[in-house]
């Protein structure tokens, strides 16, 4: 009984061609363009309230405009670590251990740590204006730069060899480990003396020590950029598992290759 083996070259052709065309676009669906243009537009409202219409602050003057940056891009950072560690936990306690679940947690982990980078840059930027100086050892500082840098590990854990299945427990394992330090982080400037003020308008006080419009101001940037999140993590989530199918078509032909030099070898 006769076996043909299949053309490596042409089965490579075939599998790439065949992922490409059924997924081709798939990163973009209509919801994913509504929530685009909705982002779209309140960033304009944010600039244009952060900028123009939302009055200076009495101490800081108009330094206080990088608030509408800093602190939402320091929101999204808790938001989308928080939702690695959860996806990692459904990841490893569901039974069916769905890569979904990791493609999810790995996406949220490169946006967060993404908005961290931007958190870090703004606040020492704000700092320099505030304090005189762009970077002091404070509590609140050196725990943000210490959470910033655990999720550059876990991303690079990501890469490290191995099956998907592999790469999404250890991942997993490192996510849940990860998200204990949010709390820290938040509650650093009751914790220890800090230079980093406490919370203007979610504190256990309750009350809320900002001008009205410069609230609102606030409000528009916490939206807008959690918007911008989900409107990343939809499309990056998405790019992540066409980049496990081509690793997986690129498996199929690693494995022809190596069947049709074992049966070349027999042969001879």
């Amino acid at each position: 009984m006769s076996t043909t083996v299949p053309n490596p070259q042409s089965l490579s052709g075939t599998n790439v061609s065949a992922v490409s065309r059924r997924w081709r676009g798939i990163t973009s669906t209509g919801f994913s363009r509504v929530l685009g243009v909705a982002t779209l537009v309140l960033v304009v409202w944010l600039v244009l309230f952060g900028l123009l219409f939302s009055p200076p602050d009495q101490t800081q003057q108009s330094s206080v405009r990088i608030m509408y940056i800093h602190v939402p891009t320091a929101w999204v950072a808790y938001l989308a670590f928080g939702v690695t560690g959860l996806s990692s936990a459904m990841y490893l306690f569901r039974r069916a251990h769905s890569l979904a679940w990791d493609r999810v947690a790995g996406a949220s982990a490169e946006i967060g740590v993404m908005f961290m980078a931007l958190t870090l840059i703004t606040g020492s930027l704000w700092g320099r204006l505030t304090w005189g100086v762009y970077w002091a050892w404070d509590a609140r500082l050196t725990t943000t730069a210490f959470l910033f840098v655990t999720y550059v590990g876990y991303l690079a854990v990501r890469r490290l060899g191995g099956s998907h299945q592999a790469r999404a427990k250890r991942s997993a394992v490192l996510g849940l480990l990860a998200v204990i330090e949010i709390p820290l982080v938040h509650f650093s400037v009751e914790l220890w003396r800090s230079l980093h003020q406490e919370a203007s308008v979610a504190n256990p006080s309750g009350d809320v020590k900002m001008d009205g419009l410069m609230l609102f101001s606030l409000f528009v940037g916490l939206i807008a950029f959690s918007l911008l999140y989900f409107w990343l993590v939809l499309h990056r989530q998405r790019a992540m598992y066409l980049e496990d199918q081509y690793d997986d078509a690129d498996l199929d032909v690693a494995l022809v290759e190596r069947r049709a030099e074992t049966k070349e070898q027999s042969r001879a």
